[in-house]
């Protein structure tokens, strides 16, 4: 939960249904980012 508040602290959407959506909108650039420092592990030989 702290990394989603380091998106910004608050909610910019009044509607319920558009504050799930800008959660969800957020959770998904944390996916992204989170993927971006997985490495790829290869077998050599």
């Amino acid at each position: 939960m702290h990394c989603v508040k380091l998106l910004g602290q608050r909610l910019s959407a009044r509607d319920f249904d558009r504050q799930v959506a800008e959660l969800q909108l957020r959770v998904a650039v944390l996916n992204g980012f989170t993927a971006l420092g997985i490495p790829v592990t290869e077998a050599v030989g």
